[in-house]
Parts: C-alpha cells; structure tokens; sequence
C-alpha cells in the first residue's frame, strides 16, 4: 500500500491534531464501553487515560515504530467480572483489577524473554487456529448474555420494594431498578444497533470508520426525545435518560484512578482471591496473545513492513504487556492492540507514529474534561447494549474466522474445536474452594490438552 505518511512522517500541526482526533474516534467508543459495562463504580475517564498511558508506554518499549493505539480488551471483560465476584468489597475488587493486569501481563513479559531467546515455532504448535479461533469465539458468544440484558434497561432508577424472609421475619426489601418501560428501552437498543449496522454498511468516508460513535450519538437522540416526553407527561416509563447527573457539573475534574482504593482494597485481599485473579486472567492473556500476533500481522502488510522483525515481537509483547499493566493501574482496564486502530491506518494510509502518540496525548487530556465525562456517564444500558450486540458478535465472528483456516475433515481438528466449543458454551466452570476456574479458562485449557494429546495423530 501507498501510505500518505511513513512510520517516522511527521504531518503539520493542524494536521496532526485532525488525524489524532480520527484515531481517538476509533478507538473511542469500545474503550469507554468497558468500564460502562462492568460497572462497579469504574470510571470511563480513568479507562481513557489509562489506554493513552498504556499506548505511550507501547511506544517506548517498541521504539516509536509501530503504530497502533491500545486500548480496553473485551477478551478481559468476564476476568473483570470474576474480580469484583470474588471481592468482599467494592475497593477489594479494584485492587483485584490492578493486580489481574500484573497476571495478564507477566505473561506477555514471560513469553516475550522465550520467543527472544527460541523463537516462535513453539506457540504455533501449543496454540494453533484450532485452539485459539473457537477460544476467541467462545469469548464473544460468553457475553451475549450482558447485550440483551442490558438491552431494556435504562439509565433512571427507581426505588423497588420485594418482600424477604429475614431471621424467620418478613421484611421489606428495597433495591433501585430502571424505571423505563423495558419496551421503550428495547426500542432505543434496536435503533443505537441498526444505526451502528447502517453507518457501517452504506457510512461513507469518517462515518464508515466510527459506526459504534454514530450509533451511539444517534440512540441517545432517541432517548432523549423519549426522555423529553416523559418529563413533559411526569411519566417515568419514558424517561431513559437520567439527566440529574449534568447538574453541580464541573469543567475539569479528576477522574476516579483505580489506584485511588488501593490502599482500603488490600486490606481485604487474600491468598484465594490472588489464586481466584490468576485463574481468571492468565488463561484470557494467552488468547489476547493470540490476536496481539494477529493485529501485528495484519498491520505488517499494510505499512510494508515487518513488526514482527523490527522492532521484533518480543519488544511488541513486553509494549503490549507492561502498557497494559499501566493502563489497568489508572483505568482498571487490561489494554491491547485495537483492530479498529489498524483499520484507521489502513483508510487514511496513515501510519505516522507521532499521530498514533498525540492521540494518545489527547485521551489524556480529554479525561479530565467534564462535560465530556459527565456524558459518557449518561449514557443508558440499553443504547450500550445496542451497541455491544455488534462489539461481541465481531468478537465472536473474528475466531470463527480463524476457525476457518482449519481443516475439520480431520478427526483431531474436529475433536479440538468441539471441546473448546461445548465446553464455553455450556459454561463448563471448576471451583477450588474460593478459586474458580472460568468457562473460558476450561475451554482454552482443554483445548490445550487435547490438542497435545492428538499432537502426533494421522489420518488415514
């Protein structure tokens, strides 16, 4: 491919700032939906900053020679999940984050000194197509569950009384539920999703590289015209939107850093709940490993040269892994390499680094925004959810791509995908105690296993 602009291009100022602005557009909406996705008090400003932390972190350790954004893995939302499930507190559960991130990321560090020192050859034969493409899926297809859910729930709560027995006592108990109709929610979902379906099909230019911005914009349009009525009508089935969070709203503030609970979270942190964070997150990092070799190789084809080469892939690992550790230690969130940074790079013909750095330099800066913030918190379930239909199935279609590439007329194929598959997709899960092993982590490791086993089959 032609590029406009080298690896060590440097456009012009206003330029510069104009393709920086298109980078942060396209990694914007799936690194802020993380955070909104998790919840627990996670902050979507941290996750920003944390991912333009991570992304200079990447250069450094690559040489300012690949150009490529990082930003919140998708592939760590249910290790996130396992976090906060296995945390006696809010706190707990953050520190918990920060220290799955070190897991995550020691195993980028640990891989990154073998591949330098033995080469390659080995994580094909322990990981090939076949373990690693249902894996990707199973990840995607293990979400599913969270986009519909949150597919009818909007953004104003109410109070909900249910009545629970107590000490051998009835009692009331009082909880908060969206106070949307579920059918006025379901109504913006549908149109946030065919927006994002529709920009990204028939968009043109700019509006075909940020479909999920589009989309977005254009759900919480809906919502909020539903919104307007309900507050005109004082009917609270109508009202998705909780626009009480706009008020006291500040110009600039601090955004809530994971590290900020640090202190109050360890004290709750034990031996089960690290072994718990091991179990969820190290299996994930080999599968992220997977799509890292994948992004890099993909970007290699399109700037003409080879990353894997120079700066070589173990300096692309130890970038990927220790940036992701950084981004974690703000945002909370385990970053990687984002295929829609490449796609960027591809549209615009691109691959400036300086570009890639000064987007990274403007998420910073944006965080600290408030009005910008304050919107983003703003934002109801169901519009993310409409949104997330279309994140999870990429997820999903990405390792049925793979899967692809592999021959299933072969017995020892066919037997390595169906396990991965049967066994995510049931939600197949072991429990030490308090460790637990998730579907995810089950799948990929008796993928391993059965791919090891039948290593040296033949088919006749």
């Amino acid at each position: 491919m032609n590029l406009v602009y080298g690896i060590q291009d440097k456009p012009k100022f206003p330029q510069l700032l104009v393709f920086a602005f298109q980078q942060v557009l396209a990694i914007l909406a799936a690194t802020i939906a993380v955070p909104a996705i998790i919840g627990n008090g996670m902050s979507q400003s941290a996750a920003l900053f944390g991912a333009g932390i991570g992304t200079i972190v990447y250069q450094l350790f690559t040489k300012f020679r690949s150009p490529v954004y990082l930003g919140s893995s998708f592939a760590f939302l249910g290790s996130m999940g396992a976090a906060f499930a296995g945390a006696v507190s809010t706190a707990a559960g953050h520190v918990g984050l920060i220290i799955g991130a070190i897991f995550a990321g020691l195993v980028y560090v640990v891989i990154a000194a073998v591949i330098k020192f033995v080469g390659v050859k080995w994580i094909e034969k322990l990981m090939p197509a076949a373990v690693i493409g249902p894996t990707v899926a199973i990840i995607g297809l293990s979400l599913a569950g969270n986009a519909v859910g949150d597919l009818t729930k909007g953004k104003v709560m109410v109070e909900s009384v249910s009545q629970v027995i107590k000490d051998g006592a009835i009692v009331d108990q009082v909880s908060l539920v969206s106070g949307c109709s579920p059918y006025v929610a379901l109504i913006c979902g549908l149109i946030t999703l065919f927006a994002v379906v529709l920009f990204s099909v028939y968009g043109k230019k700019m509006m075909k590289l940020i479909p999920f911005i589009l989309g977005i914009l254009v759900g919480y349009l809906a919502a909020t015209i539903f919104t307007v009525i309900g507050i005109a009508t004082n009917n609270v089935a109508l009202q998705v939107i909780d626009f009480s969070v706009f008020k006291d709203m500040s110009i600039f503030a601090i955004p809530d850093f994971t590290f900020l609970q640090f202190g109050e979270g360890l004290k709750a942190v034990d031996g089960a709940y690290i072994a718990t964070l091991a179990v969820a997150y190290v299996p994930v990092a080999f599968v992220v490993f997977a799509e890292h070799i994948a992004d890099h190789k993909n970007l290699s084809s399109i700037i003409d040269s080879n990353l894997l080469e120079e700066p070589g892939l173990h300096r692309t690992l130890l970038g990927d892994g220790v940036g992701s550790m950084a981004g974690a230690f703000f945002g909370g969130c385990p970053n990687t390499t984002y295929g829609e940074s490449v796609g960027c790079v591809a549209i615009t013909r691109n691959a400036s680094v300086i570009t890639i750095t000064a987007a990274a330099i403007m998420c910073i800066v944006i965080s600290f925004f408030g009005p910008f913030v304050t919107f983003l918190a703003s934002i109801p379930n169901c519009v993310m959810g409409g949104v997330c239909f279309t994140l999870y199935g990429f997820i999903a279609v990405s390792g049925l791509k793979m899967v692809q590439k592999v021959d299933l007329s072969q017995s020892k194929n066919l037997f390595v995908v169906s396990v991965i598959l049967i066994a995510g997709i049931g939600g197949l899960s072991v429990s030490f105690g308090k460790v637990t092993l998730t579907s995810i982590a089950c799948a990929l490791i008796l993928g391993i296993v059965t791919n090891v086993m039948l290593g040296r089959a033949k088919e006749e």
